[in-house]
Formats: structure tokens, C-alpha cells, sequence
């Protein structure tokens, strides 16, 4: 392996050799923002994440004040701690002012954070990022470190949780609009996840499931493959091309299986 590299990977078959880095650590600015995201999503019942005890994640979020309370908001782009190596001071600069505007908007917002005891708001906003330095302080502040997540939607890996480290943005947000009474995300007799849907509508007595995804290994892969080679990309209207299984099935118990 050359040398100033390290290997990434996971249980899924992927790996990478990634330029090393400066060794990370929690700067006093994250341990700030952490401090005072969490006292935020303390104000905010049902929090769409889930309950405490929350993993700061690199979202991009942004906390403002209006007349009811505390609410997140979202920046068009996050910068993960690892990520702040190759950012572009004008392009984060850029984000620094977006989000600037976005807080001017909420009057109240600043003078909330600095009530919370974070003083590091307003300078944040008002100084120009120009050097890397500038950008480590905005990659730890409140404005990019700041959205509260368990560790499931963070960095956890399917069925059990679907992690931002692992999947793209639709995937995880899935996991956060679906049934509670369906499983969309199962496993099969080896424990590796697959994907399902339900054939009708909640209620109707119907326990068969549409199997849509499926990890490479598993022993329905082959039977995924054959039905999208035989039916093709299905067009408007058209019925989808995963196979349809019976409500014996043990991945269609395990979608049904909240539902007793």
C-alpha cells in the first residue's frame, strides 16, 4: 500500500485506498456546536431522526428561531470533517453567505444561540471564509455540524438502519416516511437485506410482497435477475419487473410481521 494512504470498506464488497489526512479529532468548535445542537433538538418533540441519543452529522443543517421555536433547516451542501481537505474557501464561502441570508430571515435566531451560551454565531456569519482555516471552523460549527441523528440514519447499514455514510439521500429518507407497520427493509434466511413492497393497499388481507432490491449473495438474486431479463425495463403503467411472492414467503412474514 503506498505510503500516506489507508484502506476504507464495509460489509458490502467495496474498497477503496484513501489519501490519509490529519488525524481527526473534536475540535472545540464541534464540541460547541454538538452542545448546542443538542440542546435544540431537545426543544423539538418527534424530532423526524428519531429520540436521543443523537451523532452530530456533517449535514449542512442550519437552526433558525421563529415565533413557535427551534426548527432545521437544510443547506443545499454538507461538507463531511474528511471532506474539508479538498473544499474550496469560495465555494464554502459561498454556503457561508447563503446561509447568512437564511438567518436574517429568523431574527431571532442568533440572539437564541448566544442565550444557549454558543457565541460563535455571528462571527461565523459576518467573516469571510478565505483558507482552510476558515473552512475547519465552518465544517465543525452549528451551520454544518448540526443535525442530530441517531446512530442508525447516520452510519448504520440495512435492515437495521440506513445510514447517510452508506446509501444516498433518497434511500435513508425512506426509512423516515414509510408504514411503521411494514417492513420495506427485510433479510433473508443468511441475514442479507432485500428490499419489498406490499401488493395492496394496508388492510386488505394480501400477504403477498413485490421484491424490488436484493443483496448480490443472496439466494433471491437469481430469481430478481431472471424476472427483469424477461420482462425488460418496465415503461409508464406497465407492472414493475420484480417477482411477485407469496405470502409464505419468508421475506413476505417478515415485511408482515408487525402487523401479527
Amino acid at each position: 500500500m503506498p505510503a500516506g494512504t489507508h484502506h476504507r470498506h464495509e460489509d458490502f464488497p467495496w474498497t477503496i485506498v484513501v489519501v490519509d489526512h490529519p488525524p481527526r479529532g473534536d475540535s472545540a468548535a464541534f464540541r460547541r456546536s454538538r452542545k448546542l445542537m443538542n440542546k435544540l433538538a431537545a426543544t423539538t418533540p418527534g424530532w423526524v431522526y428519531g429520540p436521543p441519543p443523537y451523532q452530530d452529522h456533517h449535514g449542512g443543517g442550519i437552526w433558525v428561531k421563529d415565533g413557535e421555536g427551534w426548527m432545521c433547516l437544510q443547506l443545499p451542501l454538507g461538507i463531511e470533517w474528511s471532506a474539508q481537505f479538498c473544499a474550496d474557501p469560495v465555494k464554502v464561502d459561498a454556503l457561508r453567505r447563503y446561509a447568512a441570508r437564511v438567518v436574517a430571515a429568523f431574527p431571532g435566531t442568533l440572539e437564541g444561540y448566544e442565550a444557549l451560551g454558543y457565541r460563535d454565531g455571528r462571527r461565523l456569519l459576518e467573516t469571510p471564509i478565505t483558507d482552510a482555516k476558515g473552512v475547519a471552523e465552518w465544517t465543525d460549527s452549528i451551520f454544518n455540524a448540526s443535525v442530530p441523528m441517531p446512530s442508525g440514519p447516520h452510519t448504520g447499514v440495512l435492515p437495521k438502519g440506513a445510514g447517510y455514510h452508506h446509501y444516498p439521500k433518497p434511500i435513508v429518507d425512506i426509512d423516515h416516511f414509510r408504514h411503521d407497520s411494514f417492513n420495506l427493509f427485510v433479510t433473508d434466511r443468511e441475514g442479507l437485506a432485500a428490499v419489498v413492497v406490499p401488493m395492496s393497499e394496508p388492510g386488505a388481507d394480501d400477504g403477498r410482497v413485490r421484491l424490488l432490491g436484493v443483496h448480490p449473495r443472496s439466494v433471491y438474486a437469481e430469481r430478481l435477475e431472471t424476472r427483469r431479463v424477461r420482462r425488460g425495463r418496465a415503461g409508464p403503467g406497465e407492472e414493475p419487473a420484480g417477482p411477485v411472492l407469496d405470502p409464505d414467503d419468508p421475506l413476505a412474514r417478515a415485511a408482515f410481521e408487525r402487523q401479527g
